[in-house]
């Protein structure tokens, strides 16, 4: 089904009123610092477990099928700009992670990845976050930007799916930002501060994702195809990793398990 009053929309304002939705859960999680000081190790992994699942199945549902299936329509080799541009989002957040200076969650100071600096640790912290949020806004970008060339109901369901995924599991990433600067000695006013200022990265990235395919059509694919490896990448880089820290290993993969069970029956059940 076609919506033809979604024409008179730009898509670039869609992907910006989208993000500034993830955005806005990051801060309600980061908010959880007013209420809380500590947070129980076994619950952050199953959020984050959580994050990981989420992630994992909207990199297939709401980017890679669809690349797949546009290729198709366009007459082209359907697997090769998802290969393409999956290998090569994941090429680019490697990169970034060489470079930019950050500090996964749980870990000490001797484990800063990228270039070496003398910035604290707080900061190291809230760089970790809010480089794998890119990702997260450039794919939510895209999928609106993708409205542009094909104002169909379900690109439209799977745009909105995504959202609300990504909305989902930016919750626990805000939370997981925001307390731990707590206990490096914030105040609960800055840790909240920086906690969400984490999640702003998310509309940037999503107006520029939806600006380049909304102006060049043949890279829409290779676009949707790029913010799902650059996913990827952070999942089995950060995220896994870090959920399975514990213990309570289980826990984390029932959290994975539940999250990519959510996002999957929010894209197939919206599109």
């Amino acid at each position: 089904m076609k919506l033809d009053w979604l024409l008179d929309y730009n898509p670039v304002l869609l992907a910006l009123f989208a993000t500034l939705f993830t955005y806005f859960v990051t801060a309600l999680g980061a908010s959880m610092v007013f209420f809380f000081k500590k947070i129980n190790k076994n619950i952050l992994n199953a959020m984050l477990g959580f994050a990981a699942g989420v992630m994992i199945a909207a990199s297939f549902w709401s980017l890679l099928k669809p690349a797949i299936e546009m290729a198709e329509k366009n007459g082209s080799i359907p697997w090769v700009p998802a290969v393409v541009g999956f290998l090569a989002g994941g090429a680019f957040l490697l990169m970034a992670d060489k470079v930019l200076p950050h500090l996964h969650i749980g870990r000490p100071m001797a484990k800063a990845e990228g270039i070496r600096t003398a910035w604290k640790r707080s900061v190291l912290l809230i760089l970790s976050i809010t480089l794998h949020n890119i990702p997260e806004g450039l794919a939510v970008g895209v999928a609106f930007g993708a409205l542009a060339h094909n104002p169909d109901i379900g690109l439209l369901a799977g745009a909105v799916s995504l959202a609300i995924g990504i909305g989902l599991q930016n919750f626990p990433e805000g939370a997981a930002v925001s307390i731990p600067l707590r206990r490096e000695g914030f105040s609960r006013r800055r840790a909240f501060f920086y906690g969400q200022l984490s999640g702003i990265v998310e509309p940037i990235a999503g107006v520029v994702g939806a600006y380049l395919v909304f102006t060049v059509t043949p890279l829409l694919p290779y676009a949707l195809s790029f913010a799902a490896g650059a996913m990827i990448f952070v999942v089995v880089e950060q995220l896994i990793p870090e959920s399975q820290s514990g213990d309570e290993t289980d826990l984390s993969t029932i959290g994975a398990m539940l999250g990519f069970a959510t996002m999957m029956v929010l894209d197939v059940a919206l599109g």
